[in-house]
């Protein structure tokens, strides 16, 4: 369960001039309540190191065959404002804090980006500028970040035409090199809502798992259904009950054998 964690928004960092590095806000990642590396044991970070276990174990087929392109996780919600962005960042950060995984963390919300200026980055080229020009690779656009173990794919330059984008046979191919260029890594996706937008269903029926955003107390059952709908193509799905409220205790984060 996840609390309600909000605050102001402040100017973004510019990329630096070589294009490859982007520097990720920690200090006010941490005023918004999100995890860091510096951040210490909370609450937040110890419901998300539950949620990250189940899908890592999927993506590497532990307890069964290994999805396939069970390393792509998209991050979803039936509507706008349930948190999906929040959870796909934590859930970036905190699997970015395993021994043995790197982590891609992709803006796929390519109709109203918001990933990069959560995270404090400029905007920069990304996941449209390669469907949308084949001679640009892949590796030109992904940035390195402060956190040493996650990169970030931006949504890159809007086009009219994303949903036949991502529908392409470009984007298939591009998903199946981001899929098995690096063994050890998970690609995360931000994704668009699922009933505000037809992106988001064509990126969930090529996913090898989804996770869908439930904002508590707002979010009908019949909404809830209606998203899962869209996402009947991936039969690997979890759900985050979103912006519960907190527990009352003396502490931050307090805990009991």
């Amino acid at each position: 369960m996840i609390p309600n964690t909000t605050g102001p928004r402040t100017e973004p960092f510019l990329v630096s001039p070589d294009g490859h590095f982007a520097e990720i806000d920690l200090m006010r990642l941490q005023q918004l309540g999100m995890i860091t590396h510096e951040g210490g044991r909370s609450g937040v970070a110890e419901d998300f190191r539950n949620i990250k276990r189940p899908l890592l174990r999927s993506a590497r087929g532990v307890d069964s065959p290994p999805i396939h392109h069970g390393n792509l996780i998209i991050v979803t919600s039936a509507l706008p404002g349930e948190g999906k962005t929040f959870c796909a960042i934590n859930l970036a950060m905190s699997m970015a804090m395993e021994r043995d995984t790197t982590v891609l963390l992709v803006d796929a919300d390519v109709a109203r980006p918001a990933l990069l200026n959560v995270l404090g980055v400029g905007a920069s080229p990304g996941l449209m500028d390669v469907l949308l020009d084949e001679t640009l690779d892949l590796s030109e656009v992904i940035l390195r970040t402060n956190v040493p173990a996650l990169s970030l794919l931006p949504a890159g330059r809007r086009n009219k035409h994303a949903t036949e984008l991502l529908a392409s046979g470009s984007m298939s191919r591009l998903l199946d090199d981001i899929a098995s260029r690096y063994a050890d890594r998970i690609v995360i996706f931000d994704s668009p809502p699922l009933l505000l937008t037809s992106e988001a269903g064509v990126l969930a029926s090529q996913m090898g798992q989804v996770v869908l955003v439930v904002e508590a107390e707002r979010t009908t059952h019949s909404t809830v259904r209606e998203a899962l709908r869209q996402t009947e193509n991936c039969r690997h799905v979890s759900l985050i009950y979103n912006k519960t409220q907190p527990f009352t205790c003396s502490e931050p984060y307090a805990y009991y054998d």
